[in-house]
């Protein structure tokens, strides 16, 4: 699934020409960087690989603190998707540490560059998550509602208050908090369809907890859609209209599969397997987190639906 072209720039020109992106070898790096070429678009990837000899790479070294600005210089939009997979590993003290410096560290890293350049940027995008909102059972909660409990909630509050650098220069600072992204390869949908290929998928825990998603073409789209209208700023959910359970989704995505969904899997074996605060702020826990600001601003959903979506990947 590819984003609408039409949709992300309706006049055939976009005011933005040069963006860069960060983290742009991961799921949504690299589906926003075709997009972007797509639609006609200079774009720089940014690695700590030694790529700077490639045409449309650039170097930076987040350890070290050095990021070649030269790169940065003359760009209308910077993307930062950079940090480690949070469902990588149980959340030892070290890993979480691990979690904190690949998201909180970078960012400010990059903000405080931003900052710093002659010319800035005109916009900022900051990669976040609705794990910012904890557990909030089926209460609504939208882009002003506080912050809720956890680590998933500290680190994404964290992780924003380190754009605060760009946004103090000036930079329109966009926060997009993803939900949980749908797509065919990559993020955490390819790992859940094992047990159903072999016929013992099921609702985790109780199933009632809401379980926030979004279409990789929507999470893209969407992205897209903010850096074009100067109106979006800040905090933005970035999920699908409808809200589901997790025992809707695992039904739906059973359909989607033609496969059974009977065999639910206990909180306390994902518990004694991943431990008990990362299986609770992962799987067993969620919020119901509505696209407030999107919709408001005209953002139209390629895939409002989740069976929709479910059947556009694998129907």
């Amino acid at each position: 699934m590819e984003p609408r072209i039409s949709s992300l720039y309706p006049q055939g020109k976009a005011v933005i020409e040069r963006v860069c992106v960060f983290g742009a070898t991961g799921m949504l790096g690299t589906a926003l960087i075709a997009a972007l070429h797509k639609a006609g678009h200079v774009v720089t990837a940014f690695s700590r690989a030694r790529h700077a000899d490639r045409p449309g790479f650039a170097h930076w070294d987040p350890a070290a603190g050095t990021i070649d600005l030269a790169r940065l210089h003359g760009a209308d939009a910077v993307v930062n998707f950079a940090g480690e997979s949070i469902g990588e590993g149980r959340w030892t003290t070290a890993r979480k540490q691990r979690l904190i410096d690949s998201r909180v560290t970078t960012t400010d890293l990059i903000a405080r560059s931003l900052a710093a350049l002659p010319v800035r940027p005109a916009v900022f995008v900051n990669a976040s998550a609705v794990g910012f909102y904890g557990d909030r059972g089926d209460e609504a909660v939208y882009e002003d509602s506080p912050r809720g409990e956890g680590f998933l909630a500290e680190l994404a509050e964290r992780w924003e208050q380190a754009t605060a650098p760009a946004a103090a220069a000036g930079i329109r600072v966009i926060l997009p908090r993803y939900g949980v992204v749908l797509a065919r390869e990559g993020g955490v949908l390819p790992r859940m369809l094992t047990p159903f290929k072999l016929g013992v998928g099921g609702r985790l825990g109780s199933g009632q907890q809401r379980m926030p998603w979004v279409a990789l073409t929507d999470a893209i789209g969407a992205t897209c859609f903010a850096m074009r209208h100067a109106e979006l700023s800040g905090p933005i959910n970035v999920v699908a209209p409808e809200s589901v359970t997790n025992e809707l989704f695992t039904d739906t995505l059973a359909a989607a599969l033609h496969r059974p969904a009977a065999i639910p899997v206990p909180a306390f074996v994902l518990k004694a397997g991943m431990g008990a605060q990362m299986a609770t702020e992962l799987l067993l826990t969620g919020a119901n987190v509505r696209p407030k600001k999107l919709e408001e601003a005209g953002y139209r959903f390629e895939h409002p639906r989740l069976q929709d979506a479910l059947e556009a990947l694998f129907g």
